[in-house]
């Protein structure tokens, strides 16, 4: 039975979206496939790893039959990657195999039956629904991804911290060490409410959203998330857990700020960064009225000094920094201008965009 017929990369998009979740290793090995279903013209593509799952749609069917399969993900990316850009594709199902042909080239895979496959069930209602345009929640995720944890024990540092609260979106990310805020206006009003959505699904909704002006819809449950744009649908549970209080966290009231060159400062910090040891990437600031002194040293004696000139009247600091996550707030930004703020040598500083509310860092200082 055929399946699809099409141009090759009419047949490679809908399958690069959906196979950025699938794993190669699994204790449930048909979990390494993605499942297939044709109704008619309707082809639709699924994969899941039973936490985040993301189905895409795309008229490529071959004939009136309703039919459905699963297979290896990785492959038939691989397979389509290799053939030709111009040709056309043919799939065709029969005996549990997926025969996959172009031109002169021809593959057989081993599938596994549809009926086996474990989708996410989607949830019956929706306690809120957003709607935004795709870019503005692209930049909502990419101002505070880079401050979630990785594999913390505290697992609900290892997500996103989105908070509808009247007509404002935030989102809000933290390690412990630094936190990122930013807020968007919707045009929608929300009774408040806070989910915490996990890393791997923001870092797989980085990759699929675009800058387009084209809407997104988000559908949020007690336990799960929905998004739906473009012809992509994903569905993600949510991480349980109490995020901390991250309006306690953000400083107020700082008399020490002075604004410097984004550009100046982050090529300071990656000169300073060089010299630092790799398990220690301690840099020490000394702030003084008119200069910034940035120096680093390692277990062989080496130092780095690097100086700035600084627009500052305030108290003599001197305080250290993980270089790491000023070099990822100062990478992430693109600002000319950063405002940094700071109470005294203990207190944690405060990075944020001249004139601007909507985003604010927080980093903790370390002994140096």
């Amino acid at each position: 039975m055929q399946l699809v017929k099409t141009t090759r990369d009419t047949l490679l998009r809908p399958l690069q979206i959906v196979s950025g979740i699938v794993e190669r290793r699994h204790t449930m090995p048909i979990l390494a496939n993605i499942l297939i279903r044709k109704d008619g013209e309707s082809v639709s593509f699924l994969s899941t790893d039973t936490e985040v799952q993301i189905t895409t749609h795309a008229n490529i069917g071959s004939g009136d039959d309703i039919t459905g399969t699963t297979v290896a993900a990785r492959k038939l990316l691989d397979i389509l990657r290799a053939l030709p850009e111009s040709g056309d594709v043919t799939m065709t199902l029969a005996n549990k195999r997926l025969a996959v042909q172009s031109g002169k080239s021809r593959f057989a895979l081993q599938t596994l039956a549809a009926e086996e496959f474990p989708t996410v069930s989607v949830a019956d209602t929706y306690n809120a629904t957003v709607t935004l345009p795709q870019k503005t929640l692209k930049h909502l995720f990419n101002m505070v991804h880079f401050a979630m944890a990785q594999q913390d024990i505290r697992y609900y540092l290892n997500g996103l911290l989105l908070v509808l609260d009247g007509n404002k979106v935030i989102a809000v990310a933290t390690d412990g060490h630094r936190l990122a805020f930013c807020q968007v206006e919707a045009e929608q009003e929300f009774t408040r409410q806070e989910v915490i959505i996990p890393r791997k699904t923001i870092i797989e909704l980085q990759r699929l959203l675009e800058e387009s002006d084209e809407t997104v819809q988000l559908d949020i449950a007690a336990s799960q998330v929905k998004l739906t744009f473009a012809d992509i649908e994903l569905v993600s549970k949510l991480v349980e857990g109490k995020f901390p209080d991250y309006t306690r966290v953000i400083p107020k009231g700082y008399k020490n700020d002075f604004t410097i060159s984004r550009d100046e400062l982050l090529r300071s910090l990656q000169r300073a960064a060089i010299m630092t040891s790799d398990k220690f990437k301690g840099v020490r600031c000394i702030i003084t009225p008119g200069s910034m002194k940035i120096s680093s040293t390692n277990a062989d004696q080496e130092e780095a000094v690097e100086e700035l000139e600084i627009d500052y009247g305030g108290d003599q600091i001197d305080i250290g920094f993980n270089v790491t996550y000023l070099l990822d707030v100062l990478n992430n930004l693109k600002c000319d201008q950063v405002n940094i703020a700071l109470g005294d040598s203990n207190s944690s500083a405060l990075i944020s965009i001249p004139d601007n509310g909507d985003f604010k860092y927080v980093v903790m200082p370390m002994r140096i």
